[in-house]
């Protein structure tokens, strides 16, 4: 039996999960804490041993966790860009462009808008809802700094051609290196606007921290 000890960050990256998801194991006792001076830690082989015990539900609730980590590690609170002037969606996008440039996610918003636009002009990106998910046609992993995603609500509805005939108000702007990680997003972006209240969050909320709970949230009990 292994005497090695994890800090919650080490177990949380064992895990692939956030901190916040150790925490709360801590809390309803999956794991049993050690202190170790000022820190508490928990020993591996109750990790190793708990992993191996789960059952295929467990395990799926597991995954649906470290869904949200990963998501998480492509947006931020700074992504979010809300109540922006636009009155047409070439305008949308320009915002959404811009904001990814004040995020030195791209050197050149121009650049991005030429590319995006391109896209949204081969087919709409507007998937039903008042959502669109913007991005590029091709990955630019040399131009776009680091995967990301931004969140943006314009103040108007916008006619953007969805499939649904609806006008659009919420925006994701994928920024993003490889199909992988493109096809998790649309995936994850999708199982949260099956949830109405959900979408009457993003519509409605005014603080961007409250924004991030509910797109970060535990999907696995939504």
């Amino acid at each position: 039996m292994s005497d090695e000890l994890l800090t919650i960050k080490q177990t949380a990256s064992l895990l692939k999960v956030t901190d916040s998801v150790v925490k709360e194991m801590i809390n309803t006792n999956v794991f049993e804490t050690h202190k170790k001076g000022s820190t508490y830690k928990i020993r591996k082989d109750d990790v190793d041993e708990w992993l191996a015990g789960l059952n295929d539900n467990e395990l799926e609730k597991l995954a649906l966790k470290r869904s949200v980590c990963k998501f998480s590690d492509y947006f931020k609170v700074k992504n979010i860009i809300l109540d922006f002037e636009a009155d047409n969606k070439y305008e949308a996008i320009a915002e959404m462009c811009k904001k990814a440039s004040e995020l030195k996610i791209v050197r050149d918003h121009r650049w991005l808008y030429k590319v995006v636009v391109a896209r949204e002009d081969l087919v709409s990106t507007a998937v039903g809802k008042g959502v669109a998910l913007l991005h590029p046609r091709h990955f630019h992993p040399k131009k776009v700094k680091k995967p990301t995603i931004i969140f943006g609500r314009s103040k108007n509805e916008i006619e953007f051609s969805a499939i649904d005939n609806k006008p659009v108000s919420l925006y994701f702007l994928l920024l993003l290196h490889d199909d992988i990680q493109h096809l998790f997003s649309i995936s994850y972006i999708s199982k949260l606007l099956m949830h109405d209240d959900i979408l009457e969050i993003l519509m409605d909320e005014s603080d961007p921290k409250e924004i991030i709970e509910v797109l970060t949230r535990d999907i696995a009990n939504i």
